[in-house]
């Protein structure tokens, strides 16, 4: 097979390049390691920015979001008892995040491109990028018990923190980053209405807490929970007792119990990867970078390495001009940089460090205390939250 593009991974940040790209007339296949069912099956974040918002309605794929997401202009911080309103579009000029699941965006994308008959396939083993450091790479994999091969101009790894894409770049070429929270985040989802129309982050002593949404009948709550720890020691009573316990009286009470319906632990974990680009194989989303979720960053920097990417190819093949594409590595990883400075900051002002001295529990809370008594670094949280420019 020959293709213009060829895209491993088929999470949202691979289906809106591949959607992008077919509008624009580049031919794209992506290939996954796993199947649509899959796929739609895991559950992730969905607090979108606007930018990544503009970017599902430039690919012709927002009609389901502009109907069912929800609009945030805000949200609340939690603490000593009491709440705090970090009013997002009245600090920035009116900008706003938007509530839209993770997998809604995948499904809205997916649908797109059965509907362009643009060609995906799934379920693809051993994966390889190949001969990316020249002018003619290719992938190889296997499907039902045979091997394949694929052609392209170039190649772009969408497939995740542990993808083969990054795995095929020589050790030398690349230089990583990483640091690992000790703690997680045990999280419920259950059909249950919101504790309240935003979403409410919560620090106390006992730990983090956040208290998120997926729709005006679904929700998603969040505890701080050590490493060590398993889903197995939490019932649905013991998570529902321990979230009261971490919130404000009038929020507590307001906290609609009911069976979970997924609950897991996921860790929380600072990573990056430079550069993004090796000769014609270009890295993005979360095989690029993870950043831990306490700023809502993941889906969105994954989002603006998409943009970046699209406009550089554009240009590659609608310009003749390479320039987006040389510099796709250096303008991605200046905007990442700052979402993992900003992520970091959110982490370890809401979270308890069990590690941390005296001292160093009075400095977090210092710094929270300060950005909310504030109004400049209310502003700053604010403009971060909602998104950097691309």
């Amino acid at each position: 097979m020959r293709t213009q593009v060829a895209i491993i991974g088929s999470g949202p940040s691979g289906l809106l390049l591949g959607r992008l790209l077919t509008l624009a007339g580049i031919d794209n296949v992506i290939l996954d390691r796993v199947g649509r069912d899959y796929i739609l099956g895991r559950v992730r974040a969905g607090v979108l920015e606007q930018g990544m918002v503009e970017m599902m309605r430039e690919a012709k794929a927002a009609e389901k979001l502009d109907a069912e997401g929800l609009p945030h202009d805000g949200f609340d911080i939690a603490l000593n008892g009491a709440l705090h309103h970090i009013d997002l579009a009245g600090l920035t000029g009116g900008k706003r995040v938007t509530i839209y699941g993770q997998t809604e965006v995948t499904r809205d994308l997916m649908d797109k491109r059965e509907a362009d008959g643009a060609p995906t396939i799934y379920d693809a083993g051993h994966v390889i990028p190949r001969d990316f450091g020249g002018a003619h790479p290719w992938i190889s994999y296997e499907k039902d018990g045979r091997s394949h091969r694929i052609d392209a101009d170039f190649i772009i790894g969408c497939d995740g923190f542990h993808g083969a894409s990054r795995k095929a770049v020589p050790p030398k070429a690349i230089e990583t980053f990483e640091r690992v929270y000790p703690f997680g985040w045990l999280g419920l989802l259950a059909e249950v209405p919101p504790v309240r129309h935003e979403l409410v982050y919560g620090k106390h002593a006992r730990g983090f807490s956040l208290c998120s949404m997926r729709s005006p009948t679904r929700s998603r709550y969040y505890l701080q929970v050590p490493l060590t720890d398993h889903v197995e020691n939490w019932s649905d009573a013991a998570f529902w007792d321990e979230l009261r316990r971490r919130l404000p009286d009038e929020v507590a009470e307001a906290v609609v119990t009911g069976p979970s319906f997924e609950k897991s632990i996921a860790p929380l974990r600072s990573f990056v990867a430079e550069p993004m680009r090796f000769g014609r194989l270009f890295l993005a989303g979360d095989a690029a970078h993870i950043v831990p979720p306490t700023g809502a960053k993941g889906l969105n920097l994954a989002a603006s390495d998409i943009r970046y990417l699209f406009d550089g190819l554009r240009e590659h093949y609608l310009d003749r001009s390479p320039a987006g594409l040389d510099a796709y590595s250096e303008r991605a990883l200046a905007r990442i940089w700052k979402a993992e400075r900003f992520s970091w900051w959110m982490t370890t002002m809401l979270h308890t460090f069990a590690e941390d001295d005296a001292f160093g529990r009075r400095i977090h809370d210092a710094e929270l205390s300060y950005t909310l008594s504030s109004t400049a670094a209310r502003a700053a949280l604010a403009e971060n939250y909602v998104g950097l420019p691309y």
